[in-house]
């Protein structure tokens, strides 16, 4: 058995920007309202003619080109999303379709907004099982297209996306570069968060995962740290789902990752879903905040109130 390591990232966002200016003019709202209770400025949203697999598609292009891949490099690909329509051919087949992929093994994962660090753990696990040698892992999701633009308590918090990143077999003298998952969920609660009906529409119950983050979850993200030997001062970064500012900030202070850059990608992209970590972690890599090799918390959680969380080394 060997390790495994993320090498490269991408991440793809619609180029429409929804302003919180522009949702006060469909529903009862204001910036004001808006920024002080969830932290959101803009958000991206996708348009009829940009389905799921053309936004992932895009996504892992640019993690590819980044990693110097071709996608017949490629043996597994595995997408997390919530907001596939249609059931077959899955997201991962349609993406493999859209790069030229050859015979790669193809699955979704549907956990919602920690799809992506579910995702991520199966990818190690197949590597360290032998099942896979190079794996693409995307979160991607059109929250805009499931939400309710009438609920200004849950329209406001949506925005499209998605994120890439390569992750491939470490070499046999190589530290691994993914650490231990832990994921878990709270089944009995796991109304509190959901995709329903025919069509389907998003909504949530906002005080009560409110209060499961910001007290259960802190204490579950100093346990991964603890997993991978690293302590919560070790941290370069922390890359939480990017649910809501008023989440973030005090999970992120509770973990007690004094010198890290905290991402904050909210404010800018609202809550993609399985997307949000893979697009906040690639733009923090883009822009150099985050040095190579340096210890990085990814911690997801949400939907099914799931959660999954891995300490990795920065590509």
């Amino acid at each position: 058995m060997t390790g495994s390591r993320v090498v490269a990232l991408g991440h793809y966002q619609p180029a429409k920007v929804l302003t919180n200016e522009d949702l006060a003019e469909l529903v009862d709202t204001s910036d004001a309202w808006i920024t002080s209770r969830v932290g959101i400025k803009t958000r991206h949203v996708a348009g009829p003619e940009e389905p799921v697999d053309e936004l992932a598609a895009h996504a892992g292009a640019k993690a590819l080109a980044s990693a110097g891949l071709t996608p017949t490099d490629i043996d597994l690909v595995l997408v997390a999303t919530s907001t596939a329509i249609n059931r077959s051919p899955n997201m991962a087949a349609r993406v493999a379709a859209r790069l030229g992929m050859t015979s790669p093994a193809t699955m979704d994962l549907n956990v919602v907004c920690s799809g992506f660090t579910h995702a991520l753990a199966t990818a190690d696990h197949a590597v360290r099982a032998g099942a896979a040698t190079r794996a693409l892992v995307i979160g991607a999701d059109k929250m805009a297209e499931i939400a309710d633009w009438t609920d200004r308590s849950t329209c406001v918090l949506v925005g499209d996306g998605a994120g890439a990143a390569v992750v491939e077999a470490c070499a046999d003298d190589d530290k691994p570069g993914i650490g231990p998952v832990l994921w878990g969920s709270v089944p009995e609660l796991g109304h509190a968060v959901r995709i329903e009906g025919t069509p389907p529409r998003f909504a949530q119950e906002g005080q009560s995962v409110y209060r499961w983050a910001t007290t259960q979850l802190p204490p579950i993200a100093r346990k991964v740290c603890e997993r991978a030997g690293v302590t919560p001062e070790e941290l370069a970064a922390v890359v939480l789902h990017q649910a809501n500012l008023r989440i973030i900030d005090p999970v992120a202070q509770k973990i007690g990752a004094i010198n890290a850059v905290i991402a904050r990608d909210v404010v800018e992209s609202g809550n993609t879903s399985a997307a949000s970590i893979p697009i906040a972690l690639s733009k923090l890599v883009e822009r150099g905040e985050i040095v190579s090799g340096a210890p990085v918390l990814l911690f997801g959680f949400g939907g099914n109130l799931s959660y999954a969380g891995q300490v990795i080394s920065c590509p």
